[in-house]
């Protein structure tokens, strides 16, 4: 395993505003996003744009690898299991085991297959606190905050194209209203003596620096000498809360919102998770999208195509009179500026009008006979719809 030991301090899926669960094309999107939003050259003098863009991008450097995300994930989970790595004391996890002058070779067995066994001061007592194996140590960590939440609402296209509020229930852990999440009845804690408020040990033996998470406060840094009655000195208590969510204008089907701090509350008040809202959108009887575009095809009759006419198009929000030229072709797109999908900054996209001529099925007789004559006129001013095609049969 090549894990760094400054991942215990990253959560790159935060950096990105994803879920650890994210497929590899939604980090790469989220990846792009932040790189576009936060980029140097769009944002010159602007040191939280440019901390942003480098924590995106050194989180894309992890999680866009398979292998070093597998990596990152296997630390993670260890960390929350109780293991830990020193920072100090020279070749301590991940660096490898390093010989120091004079050392005789040993066999790293040795040191792992002990890790089960019990006494005091050996390679086994260190390892099994570390790896969390064997009976030795094997208190986990308490997380340093909450659960991330995940769940899923449908809107209509225009809610989704113009941004909604939507109301959630979300059934979880809350904090408990009795002592305001700290668990302590009178919501004060003491730091803790034993890590003296780090929330880890630390210790050196040899040439190996480690740290454990600490076992008197559960790694919170902080005791509770009263607990309250109400949460069990925990600080959280599971109940059904209701939250109001805010979808931005624009969102696509199967886009992900991350709202910091929204997921399960931490215990002992440490901050909560994050929620991630996954947004399916319906399909809309009358616009279609690509990307901030809309689009729409409008039926309209040959004479309104061959004489030129003006019509009346709906978009997202009034209708909006729309010039069909003379001589415009079936199939022919117009453009209306600015009438698309909202997005940042006030602008939005283009409406695409598609026009499409629609044949009427059943003429009266003067309409009829006014199609025949205008069909006569028509080929005696010469015109041949045919003229120029590959499939001219009629050609010398």
């Amino acid at each position: 395993m090549s894990a760094k030991p400054e991942w215990a301090d990253k959560d790159y899926y935060a950096d990105l505003g994803v879920s650890s669960s994210a497929s590899a094309s939604e980090i790469k999107h989220a990846y792009r996003k932040l790189a576009r939003e936060n980029h140097p050259d769009a944002n010159p003098d602007n040191p939280e744009a440019l901390e942003k863009f480098k924590k995106a991008a050194e989180a894309y450097d992890v999680l866009s690898d398979e292998n070093e995300r597998k990596e990152y994930d296997d630390f993670r989970a260890m960390l929350r299991r109780g293991g830990g790595f020193g920072r100090a004391g020279g070749a301590g996890f991940p660096g490898g085991f390093r010989q120091t002058h004079g050392a005789q070779d040993f066999d790293l067995s040795d040191l792992f297959g002990n890790a089960g066994q019990t006494g005091s001061g050996g390679f086994g007592d260190i390892f099994s606190g570390v790896f969390n194996r064997g009976g030795g140590a094997g208190h986990a960590a308490r997380p340093t905050r909450g659960a991330d939440v995940e769940t899923e609402i449908t809107l209509e296209f225009r809610e989704a194209a113009k941004g909604s509020t939507i109301p959630l229930q979300l059934s979880g852990e809350a904090p408990c209203t009795t002592c305001h999440g700290s668990g302590s009845k009178t919501g004060h804690t003491t730091t803790c003596t034993q890590c003296n408020g780090t929330g880890f040990s630390s210790e050196n033996r040899g040439s190996f620096g480690f740290s454990a998470p600490c076992q008197n406060c559960g790694s919170t840094g902080q005791t509770v000498t009263d607990p309250c009655q109400t949460c069990n000195g925990t600080g959280t208590v599971h109940r059904t809360r209701s939250i109001t969510v805010r979808i931005p204008a624009g969102v696509i089907d199967g886009q992900k919102v991350r709202l910091a701090g929204q997921g399960e509350a931490g215990p002992n008040g440490t901050p909560a998770g994050d929620l991630f809202v996954s947004v399916h959108v319906k399909p809309d009887g009358v616009f279609s999208r690509k990307g901030d575009d809309l689009e729409i095809t409008v039926p309209v009759s040959f004479a309104e195509l061959a004489l030129g006419d003006t019509i009346t198009v709906p978009t997202l929000d009034s209708p909006v009179r729309v010039k069909v030229p003379a001589g415009t072709p079936d199939g022919r797109t117009l453009r209306v500026r600015n009438r698309g999908i909202p997005t940042r900054g006030g602008k939005a996209g283009d409406l695409l009008v598609t026009v499409q001529v629609k044949v009427p099925s059943n003429l009266d007789a003067a309409a009829s006979s006014a199609l025949r004559s205008y069909a006569q006129a028509e080929k005696d001013s010469g015109f041949n719809p045919r003229a120029g095609w590959a499939g001219d049969t009629t050609r010398d």
